[in-house]
C-alpha cells in the first residue's frame, strides 16, 4: 500500500465534536473524559477505528492523549510533536500541553474543581489508571471506568480492521512457536503461574511465528491471546482472518476464538494469572477479579525473548539492510542530481523514495509513514507531509528523510538530512555534533548491566557543549519484521532496561530550530558481545545494520577528532565495500564520491 497523503483528521470539524462530546457527557452525569492515542492492545500505531484521539481533536501524530473538561481540552504531548499540535487543532477549542512536564493528575485537579472524570477500561492500563488516581488524591475530582464516549458521537466510525493473517517461516524466525511456547510455559511453572494473557499484538505473532494486516505500516494481528502453563494457547482474534494453511502452522495446541468469547474465556481461567500492569487494558485485570481469578502483575512474558533477536533475525536484519541500503543509496544519488533543478516537493521525494524500495521486488510496505521535512518542516519531529502542507524542496536548505521498510526477513529504518545547494556555517555545524553523537553510540562498549539511560548522554554531550539538544530518546527497539517501535529496549534517560545481545536499537540524534531547519541522522545497531579487552569483563558493543553514506558537504572536518574522523571513513568505506556491488551506473558512482575518505 502506498503512502497517502490526505490528513484523516478535520480539525476544522474540532469544535463541533468537542461540543458534541461535552454534551454526551453531561447527560451521563460525567464532567470529564479522557481521549487517549492508544488502542486495546497499547499500539502506537492503531487502525482507523481507533483514531479518536485524530478524529475528535486533528492531531495526527503517533503518541499523546486528549482531557476534555468542561472548560478546557488539553491535548498532552511530548517534545516530538509541540510544534506539530500548533499546527493541526483548533486552539480556540484546544489546548496544547507540554507532557510529561505537566501530568494530567495535576492538571486536572487545577482545571476541575469536583466531579467524575469517565475513561474506557479497554484504552487505560491498569498502571496509568492507578498513577492517576493517586495523583489525585485529596481532590474531589474521581475517575470512572464508562462506555467510550467519543464511540457514542461519532457516526461514521470505521469498522474493526479484517486483514489476513499470514505464516512467518522459522527459517527466518529461527525458533518453531511450540520451542517458544514451551519455554515460555516454564516461566509460568517456575512461579506458579497457571496462565499468562497476552494483548499486544507484536507478542502474539511473535509467539505463534504469524503476521497480520490489521495496522498500517505494522504486519501485525489483532486479538488477545492466553498461554497456559502447558503450552497451550487461547487466541481470540477474528476466525475470518485464518485460513487452513495457518490453522495447520500454528497446530492444535492452539486454539481459535472469536474475540466476543475473550472475557467470558477469562472468567473461566485458573489463578494465579500474570497480566502485564502497564500494557494490558485494566479491563482484563477487572474481569479476572470480578470472576474471583487470582491475577498477578508481571511482565509481558514473550517481550524480553521478542526483543533479544535469534541469529536468524540477526541475519535476516543484515540481508535486509544491504537490500534496503541498495534502494536508500540509489534514491540519494537521484534526489542529488534532481534537487538543485527545483520541481521537487516533499511529496514528489517521499514517491520517489517508496519507488526506490519496490523496485527492491521484496518489500512488504514501508514501514511507518515517510518523513520528509524540507526547510522548517524539517524542524517538525514527526512531520508527515500531506496535500495540504506540501513544501517545495529549495537550494540553499536542509531536507531531512526519515523513512523504512518492512521485509520479511527485517524491519528497516533511516534517516538522512541532505544539503540541498550551498547551506549556512551554522547547519553545518550543528549536522556535525548530531553526527558526533551518532559516532559516540556507534563507538560505545559498555559493561553488562548497562541500560539505555546510561548511553544516552553519549550522544548529546557535543550537542550540551553547544548549548543544545532534542526533545526526544536517542533510540528506541526495533522488530523482526514487525513494529518498527519495539520495547522494553530504547536509548533514553527514561530506560531502566539493561541492554542484551540480540537487541536492535535505532541510534538517531537530532537538533531542530523552530522556523529554520531540523536535523536527524539514524542508524539501526545491534547489540553484541565485544571481544575480550583488559580483565575480559563481560562487556557488549553495538554492530551497525545501517549502511547509507553520511552528506559530506555538511561535516566541519575542523570540529572532528581524529577517533570521529577515522570512524566516518572506516564506515564510508564498509558502504561502499557492501553496496558498491548492489547499484549501478550513476548511483555508482555518485556511492563512489560520497564514500570518499574525508
Amino acid at each position: 500500500m502506498f503512502q497517502s497523503f490526505t490528513s484523516e483528521a478535520d480539525p476544522a470539524k474540532g469544535a463541533a465534536r468537542l461540543a458534541a462530546l461535552r454534551e454526551r457527557l453531561a447527560s451521563e452525569g460525567l464532567r470529564g473524559f479522557l481521549v487517549p492515542r492508544s488502542d486495546a492492545h497499547q499500539g502506537e500505531y492503531v487502525a482507523a477505528r481507533d483514531e479518536r484521539l485524530s478524529w475528535l481533536t486533528g492531531f495526527t501524530g503517533s503518541a499523546g492523549f486528549a482531557v476534555v473538561l468542561p472548560e478546557v481540552a488539553g491535548v498532552f504531548v511530548d517534545g516530538r510533536y509541540r510544534v506539530q499540535v500548533r499546527a493541526q487543532v483548533d486552539l480556540a477549542a484546544f489546548t496544547p500541553v507540554d507532557w510529561p512536564e505537566v501530568q494530567p493528575g495535576p492538571w486536572i485537579a487545577s482545571h476541575l474543581a469536583a466531579g467524575i472524570v469517565g475513561f474506557d477500561p479497554w484504552l487505560h492500563t491498569a498502571d496509568e489508571i492507578a498513577k492517576l488516581e493517586t495523583a489525585l488524591q485529596g481532590s474531589a475530582v474521581s475517575l470512572r471506568a464508562v462506555p467510550n464516549m467519543v464511540d457514542a458521537i461519532w457516526p461514521d466510525q470505521p469498522d474493526p480492521p479484517m486483514g489476513r493473517a499470514f505464516v512467518h517461516p522459522v527459517a527466518l524466525a529461527g525458533a518453531t512457536g511450540e520451542q517458544k511456547r514451551t519455554r515460555l510455559a516454564g516461566i509460568l511453572r517456575e512461579t506458579g503461574q497457571k496462565a499468562a494473557v497476552i494483548t499486544l499484538p507484536d507478542s502474539i505473532c511473535w509467539l505463534l511465528n504469524i503476521r497480520g494486516a490489521d495496522v498500517p505500516k505494522n504486519p501485525v494481528l489483532h486479538g488477545f491471546a492466553v498461554l497456559h502453563d502447558d503450552a497451550r494457547v487461547t487466541l481470540y482474534a477474528e476466525p475470518a482472518k485464518f485460513d487452513d494453511a495457518i490453522r495447520a502452522h500454528m497446530g492444535a495446541h492452539v486454539t481459535l476464538r472469536p474475540p466476543a468469547a475473550f472475557v467470558p474465556g477469562l472468567h473461566t481461567l485458573t489463578g494465579p494469572v500474570r497480566v502485564d500492569k502497564a500494557s494490558a487494558p485494566l479491563a482484563v485485570s477487572q474481569e479476572l477479579e470480578a470472576a474471583g481469578v487470582a491475577c498477578v502483575w508481571g511482565d509481558d512474558p514473550c517481550k524480553l525473548p521478542k526483543a533479544c533477536k535469534t541469529p536468524a533475525e540477526i541475519e535476516g536484519a543484515r540481508v535486509a539492510h544491504l537490500r534496503d541500503g541498495a534502494a536508500m543509496v540509489n534514491f540519494l544519488a537521484w534526489l542529488d542530481a534532481e534537487a538543485p533543478q527545483g520541481g521537487l516537493t516533499e511529496i514528489s521525494v517521499v514517491k520517489a523514495l517508496e519507488g526506490f524500495r519496490r523496485a527492491t521486488n521484496a518489500l512488504h510496505d514501508i514501514s511507518f509513514d515517510t518523513i520528509c521535512g524540507a526547510g522548517a518542516d524539517g524542524a517538525i519531529i514527526h512531520y508527515r507531509v500531506t496535500t495540504d502542507t506540501d513544501r517545495p524542496v529549495r537550494t540553499g536548505e536542509l531536507l531531512l528523510v526519515d523513512s523504512g521498510g518492512q521485509y520479511h526477513d527485517g524491519t528497516t529504518d533511516i534517516t538522512r538530512t541532505m544539503a540541498v545547494g550551498a547551506v549556512g556555517d551554522e547547519e553545518r555545524a550543528c549536522y556535525t555534533r548530531v553526527l558526533q553523537g551518532l559516532i559516540a553510540i556507534s563507538r560505545a562498549r559498555f559493561p553488562k548491566g548497562v541500560a539505555g539511560r546510561d548511553l544516552d548522554a553519549l550522544a548529546r554531550a557535543a550537542l550540551w557543549m553547544a548549548g543544545q539538544d532534542y526533545d526526544h530518546g536517542t533510540g528506541h527497539g526495533v522488530g523482526a519484521f514487525l513494529s518498527v517501535h519495539e520495547g522494553p529496549q530504547r536509548i533514553s534517560r527514561l530506560s531502566e532496561v539493561p541492554l542484551q545481545p540480540g537487541m536492535i536499537l535505532s541510534n538517531e540524534p537530532g537538533y531542530y530550530r523552530e522556523g529554520a531547519f531540523g536535523i536527524r541522522l539514524e542508524n539501526l545497531i545491534v547489540v553484541t558481545e565485544a571481544p575480550p579487552l583488559g580483565d575480559n569483563r563481560p562487556q557488549f558493543t553495538f554492530e551497525t545494520l545501517t549502511f547509507a553514506p553520511f552528506d559530506r558537504r555538511l561535516i566541519d572536518l575542523a570540529m572532528l577528532s581524529p577517533g570521529e574522523r577515522a570512524w566516518i571513513d572506516a564506515y564510508h568505506a564498509e558502504v561502499l565495500a557492501k553496496i558498491g556491488p548492489r547499484v549501478e551506473g550513476a548511483a555508482r558512482d555518485w556511492l563512489q564520491a560520497a564514500c570518499a575518505p574525508l
